[in-house]
């Protein structure tokens, strides 16, 4: 059974949206996704300074298995990348939720009204079958 946490919102192609200081938003995807993909080895970032809307795809993510899109779950301008994720991307299999976040944005408005076309954690859940 996938991990999923009551504290973050989810959103169809599961990634998730934590609320951050201010309008900062922390974007990674969820433990369900990167059970799917298998070992990571590669991450392919959205660049810092970069304008993105919520449903771009603003990266990928490389496993043994296959290649997956990586879409932005809000809309915003990136300010921040995981560098640790360079020398290490296992870390989103190890703490998908933790030390395994992938990018940070800043977000224009209230974070409510851009987080409103994602999932709560029981919607998530039911989506995954879980």
């Amino acid at each position: 059974m996938s991990e999923v946490l009551d504290n973050l919102l989810y959103s169809e192609e599961h990634e998730w949206a934590q609320q951050g200081e201010g309008r900062i938003v922390r974007v990674g995807i969820t433990d369900h996704a990167q059970h799917l993909l298998g070992d990571i080895v590669f991450v392919e970032f959205p660049e810092v300074g970069t304008a993105i809307s919520a449903g771009d795809s603003v990266g990928s993510i490389e496993s043994v298995k296959t290649v997956s899109e990586l879409y932005s779950p809000v809309s915003g301008t990136v300010t921040k990348i995981n560098d640790a994720l360079e020398a290490s991307p296992e870390l989103i299999n190890d703490q998908p939720y933790s030390g395994g976040w992938i990018f940070e944005l800043e977000i224009t408005g209230e974070f409510a009204e851009a987080a409103s076309g994602l999932l709560a954690a029981a919607a998530y859940r039911e989506l995954i079958g879980e």
